[in-house]
């Protein structure tokens, strides 16, 4: 016979916990949660539950169970590790008519406990014909499915307003944060970039407007201005925005304007952070942006416009002088005049190059060269963007973490 399932509100309503072990110690803390008034009859308790039991959050009373213990009860729990105990417990529960979970024997239990959990304002609870393994491990599925977005959970909830600006990460759509997710998923309008992760707008519900905002280099774009107006437009109509970014919104992704645009049509905002390529780039080719004794300073830098432009704002002669790690955003295309400037102003031209090409994609390609060599290795290879350029020590240091006989890393400044 299929158990009848039914979500017991026992807030205030005495429940007795027979045993005072691991089996209790994972019980007690979900029916506290559930406002129960807990009392645990066991001659020992574990650590946990006498913490609970010394703050008065539980009754503990320090004896074997007897009987007449279950009266008064609204539940039961037989936990102990006395199969004969638990019986017993059992059926004065079933005399006084009050429901009772024995933790050793499912098929002598007249209640079984669902594994329970929640995400997104929604209590699951699964039983998989009483068995725990089961019923936790399909749990656990639907409750990452529900706080990563990929269960649709919209329906019957109270719909969001307003923009969400999400950061989606350097690429790869694992990296995208979970609240990112979670927001994309009750999206009613998504204005995604060219460099936002494409794999998951496949996933969106077929009513969700999708509009695309790429800005592909020397080609065809959407204006921020744009951009800008279609944020509030779709705001204003009452429906739910994300505006979808690559990286982190506030890295070189121009979110500030969006948000003051936004503040200023009296639209609210939510501005979700995520990882940015300038980390993940050479994290994922093994390239960590700083190492004890060789870096203990990175600088991150848009190369959209070149050394020599009047529109930079960069300090290219303090570059040159640093000893830290320098990263390069969009500066494929200037790669010779950024090498030239870094070495014009003091940084040796033996100095190593990273370059990583669709960096977390199954399309990534990583190569080094030197700051010497780095404008006609990578103008021969064909790299185009977005790639990620890494100048410092430390892009040395990922052969030596994956090969230790190549001896350690020579140091720009003292650890």
């Amino acid at each position: 016979m299929s158990p009848y399932l039914l979500g017991l509100r026992l807030h205030g309503r005495p429940v007795l916990v027979v045993g005072g072990g691991r089996v209790a110690q994972r019980r007690v803390p979900v029916l506290l949660e559930a406002g129960a008034e807990v009392t645990c009859v066991s001659p020992a308790l574990t650590a946990s539950l006498e913490d609970l039991a010394s703050a008065g959050r539980i009754a503990w009373e320090r004896r074997e169970y007897r009987p007449g213990d279950c009266a008064g009860a609204w539940l039961v729990h037989a936990a102990t590790d006395d199969p004969a105990v638990n019986a017993a417990v059992a059926d004065e529960a079933e005399r006084g008519r009050v429901w009772c979970v024995r933790a050793d024997d499912r098929t002598r239990s007249a209640a079984w406990t669902p594994a329970s959990g929640r995400a997104a304002g929604i209590t699951v609870g699964v039983l998989a014909d009483g068995d725990p393994r089961r019923s936790a491990g399909l749990r656990d599925a639907i409750v990452d499915s529900l706080t990563d977005g990929t269960l649709d959970a919209r329906r019957g909830r109270e719909p969001l307003r307003g923009v969400a600006l999400v950061g989606g990460g350097p690429g790869d759509p694992g990296l995208i944060t979970v609240r990112g997710r979670q927001l994309l998923s009750q999206a009613d309008v998504v204005v995604a970039d060219r460099l936002a992760p494409a794999a998951l707008l496949d996933e969106l519900p077929s009513d969700v407007e999708l509009v695309d905002a790429a800005k592909i280099p020397y080609g065809r774009s959407m204006t921020q201005d744009e951009i800008n107006a279609l944020l509030v437009d779709r705001a204003r109509s009452g429906r739910f925005v994300v505006r979808l970014k690559g990286g982190d919104p506030y890295v070189f992704g121009r979110g500030g304007e969006e948000v003051r645009a936004c503040v200023e049509a009296g639209v609210p905002v939510t501005v979700v952070p995520g990882i940015t390529s300038a980390v993940a780039g050479p994290a994922s080719a093994g390239i960590p942006v700083t190492h004890r004794g060789v870096s203990q300073e990175f600088h991150v830098v848009s190369a959209h416009v070149g050394p020599d432009s009047p529109a930079s704002t960069v300090d290219w002669r303090g570059l040159g002088k640093a000893k830290g790690t320098v990263v390069f955003l969009m500066g494929v295309e200037r790669m010779r005049a950024i090498a030239d400037a870094l070495m014009r102003y003091g940084r040796n031209p033996d100095t190593p190059v990273g370059i990583v090409q669709d960096a977390t994609l199954p399309t990534q390609v990583a190569f080094t060269a030197t700051l010497r060599t780095v404008a006609a290795e990578a103008e021969a290879r064909g790299v185009r963007p977005p790639a990620v350029v890494v100048v410092g020590d430390v892009v040395g240091v990922a052969q030596r973490i994956t090969d230790p006989s190549a001896g350690p890393v020579a140091p720009e400044q003292a650890p």
